[in-house]
């Protein structure tokens, strides 16, 4: 029979394919791209329409003879590459690669996709086999070489005019744009006072509500209607005079529908929302989930399918399954009759995949528990309830408002509201009637009913209530927030910038470059990420504005789908932008983005102090620097008064002495209040402890510490005893290799996360491949 080589990109995935396809296939990984532009000048050739100049990645090679060596054997090739633009590209490049991209190859060369691991799915894709689509591939190359001329003609003009070092993207430049305007929203906001009133009324012993204020004398409150304590106070007196009773009951029944089944996007922004996780750790949890977990007696299957998409589409088969476990679990009517069906919101949406959703919806997270970690676990499971509530019944709810009518004995003397002789108020409540997809799944809720709070005691109309209480109380606007990973994924989408798969490499650079730190899940721009910012919307604004960016995409769709050449594409962006960057080379000068004036003056010198920006943010420097002046201090001190130390809880492990908090280059630190007698100065954090015994001493335990230049690194604690350290997260687990008694934990932007060896010359590695 004839020999098949079936090629695909993950090592997990290849098991996993190979147990479905029998004997006469032999499965195996090119471990993500083969090649790529490399990451130097020249790698497109500008003169000759913009040829990219691919070369093979160097790790890539070893992979690469072995499916030479495989090949050798085969009657046939299938390129089983991800299901999307990228994978297309890469079985591509895998023909380049391998020399099969001629006429005549000598092999027949065939095309599969699938949309979930699954017997039926991969057995489906063999037999249904199609050539390379081309226009994926082009749409994929215009991606690669545009962000390839912005990244490497952008980035030094960068490094001329800040410092060495930054960085610019297509996407990322405007990703950093949006958390930047939104701290300057934030700077400039100005706070608003105003009150809000409140009645505790009674229908019966025991059965109280609270109503708000909404009208006085006729007039309908706005926000701001009470701007100040003394007018709260004049309404309160008044309120308090009063005679109550209902005006009038309206009930309405409402009903709410399930939100649609997973994208890329909505899973980011929820699983950042429920489980706390990261959109780097959502999609690699999900790869995970998606490549195959051993689940006992079935062995390795996939779980989820393909988790890069913008559909909300469900198969057949999926709303099949989905209604029986519905009937079985909650009762046919928690079941449809007919199917619901979903239509994409997004911008720019592409490939007619199907949505996030479990392979087989009949396992429940609970069966499948013990087979998966903690994380898969918790993905697994919301995924599972999202695709099987929104197949559920609609939930009905009745909302009901109550109007009150307040008669006041003492008319108000309160400011715009004298002499008013009665008030309106009103209560609202719902009950849920029918819970339908509620049972299950509330978007962004962690499982709780949100209407359980407003429940209201039987009432008539022209029923009289007992006043308990008068509650006015003070407000103040608040400030637009910051962004969090989940809210920038969404503005994103929104505006249709980018891809939902690249949202969480977008902002990990963010992060890394030091453009933008995550405090509290919340974004908040460094020194360096607002001067970067305010360069390019001066200087590029058109490059770094939002539809521009959106528009983009859409060009890159229309590739995608044949309606228009690549190159031409490239032409256009390319020539307007790089006149602009040779204009803006000789415009900008570094010192009108580096240097800020002051109206202070040098405390060592007298000249005029500015502000500056350095490698950790900005500085108040001498101007006169250059001259021999010295003077610098932080931005936030006046007058150059340095910060009283401020008395610490702990004691000096020395001395005995109490410890002092001070600021110093690198942040505070504890240093002892016996100097210069006693000179032990101590981190103020503590390094964490990672619970892993240091394999050389085995005495000591491996911590975490920073480097002086804010970077983790894991070191015994009993230093400098013992000097062990490592770059990366240590992970109890002996090498199944050499014996090893730790493995480390990395996370690289092409292959994911994967646990590899620490030893010099073991080469165990396990997991990887993960395209964000």
């Amino acid at each position: 029979m004839p020999h098949n080589l079936v090629i695909v990109e993950s090592p997990a995935k290849a098991k996993t394919i190979e147990k479905f396809l029998g004997p006469d296939y032999t499965v195996l990984a090119s471990f993500g791209h083969v090649r790529a532009l490399p990451s130097k000048q020249g790698s497109v050739d500008i003169e000759k329409g913009f040829e990219p100049k691919y070369h093979v990645l160097p790790e890539s090679k070893k992979h690469l003879d072995a499916i030479k060596k495989a090949l050798k054997n085969a009657d046939r090739l299938l390129l089983a590459t991800d299901p999307d633009r990228e994978g297309e590209a890469i079985s591509w490049h895998l023909l380049a690669a391998l020399g099969l991209d001629k006429k005549k190859p000598g092999i027949e060369i065939q095309r599969v996709v699938f949309h979930e691991i699954t017997k039926d799915a991969v057995v489906h894709a063999v037999q249904n086999p199609r050539s390379i689509a081309i226009e994926l591939v082009d749409a994929q190359q215009a991606r690669s070489v545009l962000d390839y001329l912005v990244g490497f003609n952008l980035s030094p003009f960068l490094w001329k005019k800040i410092r060495y070092g930054l960085s610019a993207g297509r996407v990322q430049s405007v990703a950093l744009r949006l958390v930047c305007e939104r701290e300057k929203e934030i700077q400039a906001f100005i706070e608003q006072e105003y009150w809000s009133i409140a009645a505790r009324l009674g229908v019966a012993p025991g059965q109280e509500f609270k109503a708000g204020l909404v009208d006085v004398g006729g007039k309908k409150l706005g926000k701001f209607d009470i701007p100040g304590e003394d007018i709260a106070t004049g309404l309160k007196t008044a309120l308090q005079s009063g005679s109550y009773r209902v005006a009038r009951i309206t009930k309405t029944e409402k009903k709410r529908n399930p939100s649609p089944p997973f994208t890329t996007s909505t899973l980011q922004q929820e699983a950042s929302r429920k489980l706390g996780f990261s959109a780097k750790k959502t999609m690699s949890t999900a790869q995970r989930l998606y490549e195959g977990i051993d689940i006992g007696s079935e062995g390795t299957v996939g779980l989820i399918t393909y988790m890069r998409t913008d559909s909300v589409n469900l198969s057949t088969q999926a709303l099949t399954e989905a209604h029986d476990v519905i009937s079985a679990a909650y009762g046919k009517e928690y079941a449809l009759a007919k199917p619901r069906i979903f239509k994409t919101k997004t911008k720019n949406a592409q490939e007619a995949h199907e949505a996030i959703r479990p392979t087989y919806i009949a396992k429940t997270p609970a069966e499948l528990k013990k087979f998966l970690s903690p994380d898969l676990y918790k993905l697994y499971e919301l995924i599972w309830k999202r695709t099987v509530a929104c197949q559920m019944a609609e939930a009905l709810l009745d909302q009901t408002s109550v109007d009150i009518t307040a008669d006041l004995a003492v008319p108000s003397a309160a400011g715009p509201f004298a002499g008013a002789k009665r008030c309106g108020l009103r209560a609202a409540g719902t009950v849920i009637r029918f819970p339908g997809f509620m049972k299950l799944y509330i978007e962004g809720l962690d499982d709780q009913d949100e209407e359980k709070e407003g429940l209201l005691p039987a009432m008539t109309e022209g029923a009289a209530l007992k006043l308990h209480e008068v509650l006015p109380e003070q407000h103040f606007t608040q400030p637009p927030p910051r962004y969090t990973e989940a809210t920038l994924v969404k503005t994103l989408e929104e505006f249709g910038i980018g891809r939902p798969s690249t949202y969480a490499s977008i902002m990990n650079t963010l992060v890394e470059r030091k453009y933008a730190r995550l405090d509290k899940k919340r974004f908040f721009p460094e020194d360096v990420g607002m001067v970067v910012s305010d360069l390019l919307v001066a200087h590029f604004s058109q490059y770094v504005d939002y539809n521009f960016t959106a528009g983009l995409e859409e060009e890159l769709d229309q590739v995608s789908r044949g309606e228009t050449q690549w190159k031409p594409l490239i032409k256009t962006f390319w020539e307007p932008f790089s006149a602009l960057l040779k204009q803006k080379d000789g415009e900008v000068q570094k010192s009108d983005l580096t240097t800020e004036a002051t109206d202070e003056k040098c405390p060592e010198c007298g000249q005029p102090l500015v502000v500056k920006l350095g490698k950790r943010g900005k500085f108040i420097a001498c101007s006169a620097f250059k001259e021999g002046c010295k003077y610098t201090r932080n931005v936030d001190q006046e007058g150059g008064e340095v910060a009283e130390p401020v008395l610490s809880d702990e004691k000096c492990e020395k001395c005995g002495q109490p410890m002092l908090i001070k600021d110093g280059r690198f942040g505070k630190y504890l240093a002892c209040s016996g100097y210069p007698a006693c000179k032990n100065i101590q981190p103020l954090i503590k390094p964490k402890s990672t619970g892993v015994v240091c394999p050389e001493c085995k005495e000591g335990e491996l911590t975490e510490k920073k480097s002086r230049f804010g970077k983790l690194f894991y070191s015994c604690n009993r230093y400098p005893q013992c000097k062990f350290a490592l770059w990366d997260l240590p992970v109890e687990r002996p090498c199944p290799k050499c014996g090893f008694p730790l493995l480390i934990k990395r996370t690289l932007k092409r292959e994911g996360e994967f646990l590899k060896c620490p030893k010099e010359g073991c080469d165990f590695k396990e997991g990887g491949k993960e395209k964000i």
